[in-house]
């Protein structure tokens, strides 16, 4: 069969390689000039099977309320006269349960552990190299409340089979002696070894040039224009030559239109919007997240275990002579400027918190002072249960697989296979509540 897959991150090419594993014929489009430009291009790096806990739960309206005027919140709300970001809303809202908590657990859990796996066998078939670090990830915690009701969440996870230790703070520092100087306020932490690191975009662009090698067709620079519906099914997909984010032009030729089998939208926050223009109605928000690269100055002294910092809700990553650092969500469009006063308190955020955890370690001056950060911010495609949409819409031939928060790097591999395996009329491996199922 020939597939056409909308969006070319990391959910898209991996949906791509494992259609391609099962013999199909496929077609990759993306507005932006390569792979993983978008959500893909410089998250945290974590591969978290182990730290996938929702975003809603008992103690996120309270929280979310009080941090609603703080500009560098971890999470921070920003109402608009936007009928989509109210009804997430209150969707998310009734997810902010005890039960609806475990029971998201459960389902992202799994989609872990069979994208890891899945990750694992794309990575010994291929040999991509993408700045891996297989260390685990740690979990450090400031604040005695919080360290203390991490023994429950640790517990959930190895109801699951996640095997999540509650550390002590020597026992941390033994794990990752980088923190060393900041033990002080460290009271404590977990850890995961099985969980890992590393570069998203290395990882996705060297996928897509394995899937171009066995056949597979990219367009690129394209704008998908329509979903063409035909007596209830999708008959082709209109694509156009766009201008890049920038304001860039690329290309100039006029509407394409691509006709295959089957069609994927794998678009990130915008498989919402579009899905819409056919009928297919499904709660996809973006939130914004912020990350920003900085430069090791002291190789020795740079931490190689990724770790969470539970205070800022931030993590950060070793990906070779630089340390990636990202959290932050913010609620609130489709907006991905840097140069608000919101988004500069939240990039300086992140210079300011690895400063004090890690003194002297990066260089984090700002480019007045002489110093080269790079910062950045994606739009997560979240769902309010943080469980992403994989499987047939109501629309024959119409597939999706978007909504996985901040989870795409860690649920990628998985997500395309899975999809790929039910395009295939295949039963994926996993307890999952796909969507289309019974």
């Amino acid at each position: 069969m020939k597939i056409i897959i909308l969006g070319a991150g990391i959910i898209g090419v991996s949906t791509a390689w494992h259609l391609l594993e099962l013999g199909h014929e496929v077609t990759v489009v993306d507005r932006q000039a390569d792979a993983a430009m978008e959500t893909s291009f410089s998250n945290a790096g974590q591969i978290s099977v182990s730290y996938c806990e929702p975003w809603a739960n008992r103690q996120a309206p309270l929280k979310a309320l009080k941090w609603m005027f703080r500009d560098d919140a971890p999470l921070l709300f920003r109402p608009r006269l936007d009928w989509q970001q109210w009804r997430w809303s209150l969707l998310f809202l009734s997810q902010c349960n005890d039960a609806a908590f475990e029971r998201n657990v459960q389902q992202l859990v799994a989609l872990g552990a069979y994208s890891h796996a899945a990750l694992k066998d794309v990575v010994n078939a291929t040999g991509i190299a993408y700045q891996r670090l297989e260390r685990g990830i740690a979990h450090y915690y400031t604040d005695q409340k919080s360290f203390d009701l991490a023994g429950d969440a640790a517990a959930l996870m190895r109801q699951y089979g996640v095997a999540r230790q509650v550390v002590s703070r020597d026992e941390l520092l033994k794990i990752e002696p980088a923190f060393a100087s900041f033990a002080h306020r460290i009271v404590g932490g977990t850890f995961t070894p099985s969980d890992e690191s590393g570069d998203a975009r290395l990882f996705t662009q060297a996928l897509a040039q394995r899937c171009l090698a066995r056949g597979a067709e990219f367009v690129y620079g394209h704008d998908v224009v329509k979903l063409n519906l035909k007596q209830g099914a999708i008959d082709s997909v209109a694509v156009q030559a766009c201008r890049t984010h920038s304001g860039g032009e690329i290309g100039s030729i006029g509407v394409r239109t691509l006709k295959a089998d089957h069609f994927v939208v794998a678009c990130g926050s915008y498989s919402a919007p579009l899905l819409r223009t056919v009928g297919v109605d499904l709660p996809i928000y973006p939130g914004k997240g912020y990350s920003a690269s900085f430069k090791i100055k002291r190789l020795d002294a740079a931490p190689m275990v990724s770790t969470i910092d539970d205070e800022m809700k931030i993590a950060m990553s070793r990906l070779g002579d630089e340390l990636r650092v990202a959290g932050t969500i913010e609620v609130g469009g489709y907006d991905l400027s840097l140069d608000s006063r919101v988004a500069r308190a939240r990039c300086q955020m992140l210079s300011d918190r690895i400063e004090a955890v890690l003194p002297g370690v990066c260089d984090t001056r700002n480019e007045t002072q002489g110093g080269t950060p790079q910062y950045w911010t994606g739009l997560r495609p979240a769902t309010p249960t943080n469980i992403p949409y994989i499987g047939a819409t109501k629309i024959q031939k119409l597939w999706v697989n978007a909504g996985h928060g901040t989870l795409g790097w860690t649920h990628g591999a998985g997500s395309g296979k899975a999809l790929a395996e039910l395009i295939n009329g295949q039963k994926p491996m996993m307890n999952f509540k796909f969507l289309g199922s019974e």
